[in-house]
This record gives structure tokens, sequence and C-alpha cells, in this order.
């Protein structure tokens, strides 16, 4: 083939891979949304219109947990020092929720200070990188990730432990970063056990893999809620939307449902309350 024919050719792979490599990702924009999902394939912030949210009053049985938040997250969005956040325990506490509860209360408190981005547990490996572009960012950010943690041949925790604290650069005084989680050290216990046991040095290789939780200053718990709890969680809802229905048979439906599911939470009077107004015909905002 000679050098005529090879031009066009190699202009034609020229021309197809330029169509296959993502698009180059623009400035990001803070203003056009108070939250926003990350997408790292061209770098680019989503604005969500409406967040998925329960109103932060009607989330019952966690309230120092919320006051915590609320607090940390306020005195942030003034530009005063605030702390990483990790919310840890048990599956359908209330966890995100919060986190999207209490941005949602400081917008309504100080409208257009905090922006909210959600990154994907998968796209951890892009943090440093979106880091990197929001620092120079006027608005605040809350970078939220919902339920964080790692499997024992995910090695991704090595850069977010830099990311967090500890990177020459550090982190940005305009984000913080708050995590869901079911496993207070975001590892499955026995994977820090295995290290504790083969290592050389056990009491380092426990060290080495514990340290990411420690990044986190602001530690907040969130445990199986009691049936008194469960019965306060149903009746908020059921008066805040309106559902007519009398507390005797609220509460026998609600532990019908709970025993049902196995287990009595917030996520789980949700489940009921969307149960329940289906059933009366009645629409949840």
């Amino acid at each position: 083939m000679t050098e005529t024919d090879l031009a066009p050719l190699l202009g034609r792979i020229a021309d197809a891979l330029e169509r296959l490599a993502p698009a180059p990702g623009g400035a990001l924009d803070l203003g056009a949304a108070d939250a926003f999902v990350w997408q790292p394939e061209g770098a680019r912030l989503a604005p969500i219109a409406k967040v998925s949210r329960v109103e932060i009053d009607l989330l019952k049985g966690i309230e120092r947990q919320r006051e915590t938040l609320l607090d940390n997250t306020r005195r942030f969005a003034k530009g005063l020092p605030a702390n990483n956040a990790l919310l840890w325990g048990a599956r359908g506490t209330g966890k995100s929720s919060l986190v999207k509860a209490v941005h949602a209360a400081i917008c309504e408190e100080m409208p257009g200070i905090l922006a909210l981005i959600e990154i994907h547990r998968e796209d951890i490996a892009s943090l440093p990188g979106l880091l990197a572009r929001l620092r120079d960012q006027d608005r605040k950010v809350v970078l939220f990730c919902d339920d964080l943690s790692f499997d024992p041949n995910d090695t991704s925790y090595k850069s977010l432990k830099a990311v967090l604290e500890g990177g020459i650069e550090g982190r940005p005084t305009n984000v913080i970063f708050y995590a869901t989680s079911n496993r207070r050290h975001l590892m499955p216990r026995d994977m820090i056990e295995n290290e504790s046991s083969t290592a050389i040095a056990p009491a380092e290789a426990v060290d080495e893999k514990v340290s990411l939780s420690d990044r986190f200053g602001l530690w907040l718990g969130f445990h199986v809620c009691d049936q008194q709890t469960y019965f306060e969680i149903v009746e908020g809802y059921a008066e805040a939307f309106g559902l007519d229905i009398d507390t005797e048979t609220l509460h026998a439906e609600a532990v019908e449902w709970a025993v049902t599911r196995g287990a009595r939470s917030g996520r789980v009077a949700w489940q009921y309350i969307q149960d329940l107004a289906g059933r009366l015909g009645k629409a949840l905002p």
C-alpha cells in the first residue's frame, strides 16, 4: 500500500477514534441546581431538579444524629471548620435520608450557599479529578457517597485516604465529604481479621485497614429502632400526608408490615406508608 493510499485510511481511523472518545468536560456550573450527580464519563455534573428526600422533621428516633450533622453542615456552610462525616449502622435507619434532609434544611436557611454532589461508589477512582475541579469554585459543596464499602480485593480505599486527609494539597476548603455505610470501618470484619492473622506485624496490618474510617472526624451511629419509635415514625408520616386512619388500626397494620419484612426501621415504615396511601387513594408528594 502506497503512502497516497494510506493517508485516507489513517484519516478515517482518526475520525472514528475521535467519535469514540468521551467529550471533554466543560467548566462545572454549580449554579445550575442545588444537587448534582457526578458523571466521570465526560467529567460533568448532572443537575437534579428534584431530590428524592424526606422532610427533616419526619426523621424520628435519630434526633441526636440529626442535630449533630445539621450543626456540622451549618458551620461548614458559614465557612467555619467542620469534619468529614461517616454515617454508619443498620440498614434502613435513615442515614442517606438524613444527609439529603440536612442539605435541604441548610439550603432553606442559606439559599445558594451549599451544593450537594453525589458520587457513586464505583466512581471513587475519579474523586481526585473531581476535587481538583471543585477547588477553585466559590460555592460550598457536600460530596456524598451512599453505601460506601470496600471488598477484600479492592485497593481504591488507599486513594480515598489520601484525598480525604493527608495528601499534599489536602481536601479543598470548600468541600466536605459525607458517606454512609453499613460498616463502621467500611470493610468486612473478616477482611480485617484475616489481615491480622496472616500479617508479619498484625497491628500494623489492621491499622492500615481501619485508618480510612479515621479520616472521618465525625462518626454517627444508627441502630435498629424500638417499636415505640417505629410507631412515632408512621404516625408522623400519616399526619404529614393527611392519611385518614385511626391510631389503633395504623399501629396494627404497621406491626404486621414490619413482621412480614422481618425488621423495624424508617425504610420499612416508609414502605408501609406508601402502601397505605395507595390503598386510601392518596398521592404522596
